[in-house]
């Protein structure tokens, strides 16, 4: 898990190299966690990676430039924070290519494809149907794909035989936002204390994250019966979120005082 995040965050870095961000020492002032919102670009001070902020919690890497510039035109909205803050919030994953926009392919394999919510990719297998779609100038409209994106971020779908297979108007309006195109959903609560979690049952769907917080003034954690997952020691106002993403009955206990103890039931 931490080379994946160390990786993540590698490949960040290069999307603030590339865009030319400005250095630390011309910042604005900096933007406390409690006026960073769902939807807000983030940066830290000492790094010009920029991150997307879920509604989840959960701050998203754009892997490079070519990915950043398919959402936003420039760099204005982006705020500055602490890298103390930037550092409590959790690392969700990439962001892709939005729906609708530029087609994408990669060296390994001649098929072009457009880009569907979610990271859908749909083999365009026309010149046709990319004429149709894209215009004439269609071949001027495709970005290369890293092979290590492309299996590890995106998904294949069904093809497109013909322009009636992908409606570009309706396929960008239902990802409008990376909130959208994710279909991220802000996270159900589990608050601790002295005296237990709070609910110590919840049920949650399988795409709907649990984000603990320890409300006590003393140390806390939630920590699996089987010891496969585990927040970690919460100390006070700290949180830890996490997904449950299939389907099961998840047992847990805090390590600080175990006849304290929850289940999640994911359905």
């Amino acid at each position: 898990m931490k080379r994946f995040i160390t990786a993540l965050s590698v490949f960040a870095m290069v999307l603030g190299l590339a865009g030319g961000l400005p250095h630390a020492a011309e910042a604005a002032s900096l933007t406390s966690l409690n006026n960073i919102k769902s939807g807000d670009l983030v940066r830290g001070e000492t790094f010009s990676a920029v991150y997307y902020l879920g509604k989840d919690g959960f701050r998203y890497v754009f892997p490079n430039d070519k990915t950043y510039f398919t959402w936003y035109s420039n760099f204005d909205s982006v705020k500055w924070i602490s890298d103390a803050d930037l550092g409590t919030l959790q690392i969700g994953g990439n962001v892709t290519y939005k729906a609708a926009g530029r087609m994408v392919k990669i060296n390994s394999d001649p098929k072009t494809y457009a880009v569907s919510q979610g990271g859908t990719l749909r083999w365009v297998k026309t010149e046709a149907a990319a004429t149709a779609l894209y215009g004439s100038a269609w071949n001027t409209m495709i970005d290369d794909v890293p092979d290590a994106f492309f299996g590890s971020n995106y998904h294949i779908g069904s093809p497109i035989e013909t322009e009636a297979d992908f409606n570009r108007t309706e396929e960008a309006a239902n990802a409008n936002t990376i909130n959208d195109d994710k279909d991220l959903q802000s996270p159900m609560v589990i608050m601790i204390n002295s005296t237990g979690f709070s609910p110590s049952t919840l049920t949650v769907s399988t795409n709907r994250p649990v984000k603990f917080i320890n409300q006590d003034s003393g140390k806390h954690s939630a920590t699996g019966n089987d010891l496969n997952w585990g927040t970690g020691t919460l100390n006070t106002d700290q949180n830890f979120t996490r997904y449950f993403k299939t389907a099961g009955t998840f047992t847990y206990f805090d390590s600080y005082n175990q006849s304290n103890m929850g289940t999640i039931i994911v359905q």
